[in-house]
C-alpha cells in the first residue's frame, strides 16, 4: 500500500483495479485546513490524464509494473513487432501502444517495454539517440541575429527544430524524452 502523501512523479498506483501513474504532484498545505495533495495522473490501459486532490493519509494498493529490455524489428504496416533478448519471444504492438517512442525507432534498436498483469501498454526509446537528417531547407547564410530553428525531418520521419548550420545527410543526437535537438554528432 502507498499513502497519497508518498506521490511522486512516476509512482504507480491502483484505484479500483486500474493501473495509474503519477505524472505530476503538489503538496498542499493551506493557512485553513487540512493539507491535501494534488495530483495529475494517468490510467496506464487507457492513456486518459486525470486531476484530483487527495488526502495524505489515503492509501492505495501499488501497481506492480514490470519492464523488459526488447529490440524492435519491424512494422508490418499495422503491427510493430518487438522481440525479447533473452526468449526470442516475439510480441506484435498496436500503433497506440507504441505512438511515442516509434518516431525515434530504427529496426534493430533496444527499447524498453513496460508491462502491467502481463500486457504491454508503454514502449520507451533510449532517452538520446543519434538520426540522420533526411530532409531539411537549407539555412541563409549571416540568419543568425538570434537562436534561429528551422524544422528537420531525421530518417525515422521524426520532425525536430534544429539550427541553421544543420543541412541533409548530417547526424544529430536528440533527446526522445522532449524531442529537442542536442548537438552535431
Amino acid at each position: 500500500m502507498i499513502s497519497a502523501g508518498d506521490f511522486r512523479k512516476g509512482v504507480t498506483f491502483e484505484i479500483k483495479g486500474e493501473p495509474y501513474l503519477i505524472v505530476d504532484f503538489q503538496h498542499v498545505k493551506p493557512g485553513k485546513g487540512a493539507a491535501f495533495v494534488r495530483t495529475k495522473y494517468k490510467n496506464l490501459k487507457t492513456g486518459a490524464i486525470r486531476e484530483e486532490t487527495f488526502n495524505p493519509n489515503d492509501k492505495y494498493p501499488k501497481a506492480h509494473i514490470e519492464t523488459k529490455e526488447m529490440e524492435y524489428l519491424y512494422n508490418d504496416g499495422e503491427l510493430y513487432y518487438f522481440m525479447d533478448s533473452e526468449t526470442y519471444d516475439q510480441i506484435p504492438l498496436e500503433h497506440s501502444q507504441v505512438e511515442e517512442a516509434i518516431k525515434f525507432l530504427k529496426e534493430n534498436d533496444k527499447v524498453v517495454i513496460r508491462f502491467y498483469q502481463g500486457k504491454a501498454f508503454q514502449v520507451m526509446a533510449a532517452n538520446f539517440v543519434e538520426l540522420v537528417v533526411t530532409e531539411t531547407e537549407p539555412g541563409v547564410k549571416g540568419d543568425t541575429a538570434s537562436n534561429v530553428t528551422k524544422a528537420a525531418t531525421v530518417e525515422t520521419g521524426a520532425v525536430v527544430q534544429v539550427p541553421l548550420f544543420i543541412n541533409e545527410g548530417d547526424k544529430i543526437k536528440i533527446d526522445t524524452r522532449t524531442c529537442e535537438y542536442l548537438s552535431r554528432v
